[in-house]
Order: structure tokens, then sequence, then C-alpha cells
């Protein structure tokens, strides 16, 4: 039997996986991240992205995450998302909608607005541009 580890993946609104899974791959601001048991503890930032996780050697789930952040130890990962939804049931139109919306909220900021806020509008820009591209894939 492989060593495993606890994953807990948690939304705003519930939690939707808690389970001992074989590896993890997230989103990671900095790029995507493979998480085996045994991990050195971390905190990172999730980008818009896909978690993967595997268990009994193969690919068992594959979610849609907007952002969040994940934390790592040995024993356990918790994922903070601010949404997860399975790839099979990504919406092309709902990506469509977040695309223009979050691309019109860019091109309204000004500049004399801060840095932080251009930073969060691109964010959410590359997140729903993500998802688009992985609902058209679905």
């Amino acid at each position: 039997m492989m060593a495993t580890f606890l994953l807990e993946l948690v939304s705003p609104e519930k939690l939707l996986l808690s389970r001992q899974v074989e590896m993890a791959t997230i989103p990671a601001a900095e790029g995507e991240m493979g998480v085996l048991p045994g991990h050195a503890p971390m905190i990172v930032t999730l980008r818009g992205g896909v978690i993967r996780v595997r268990e009994n050697g193969a690919e068992t789930e594959s979610l849609f995450v907007g952002g969040g952040f994940a934390e790592i130890s040995p024993e356990r990962v918790t994922v903070l998302a601010d949404e997860a939804t399975p790839l099979a049931s990504l919406s092309r139109a709902e990506a469509e909608r977040r695309v223009a919306e979050a691309e019109a909220a860019l091109a309204g900021i000004g500049n004399d607005d801060p840095a932080e806020k251009r930073e969060l509008a691109l964010d959410r820009v590359l997140s729903a541009r993500t998802m688009l591209d992985l609902a058209q894939a679905a």
C-alpha cells in the first residue's frame, strides 16, 4: 500500500473533499506543485487552475479552483478555495461571462488606483481565462 496523506478541500459553502490520497497537484501561484506524503510544511497561494487527485495509482478527481490558499504539512493538505468545480461540470457560457466581466473590471481601473487593485483584477482575468480554456477542453 502506498503512503497517503489527508487532503481536505474547503470552499466558503462547504467541505468538498476529505480523504486519504497518494498525491495532489495544486495550482500554486508560482506554478503547478505536486504534493506527496511527508511534504515540508508551507502555506501557498493558489491561482486559478486545476487540483488533480491521485489514489491507488490513478487520477480520481480534477477540480477547477478559482484561487485561494493551501496549507501543507507532512500528513495533511488543507485547500481553502474561493470556489471549486469538477472539470466535467464547468460551463463554457459561465466562463465566457466571467472573462468578459473580469476584463471589463480590469479596463475600468485607472492610473490613480492602487497597484493591488490592478493585480487582483488581473488575477481574476487570468483565473477566468483558465476556466474558459478548461471548459472548452471538457
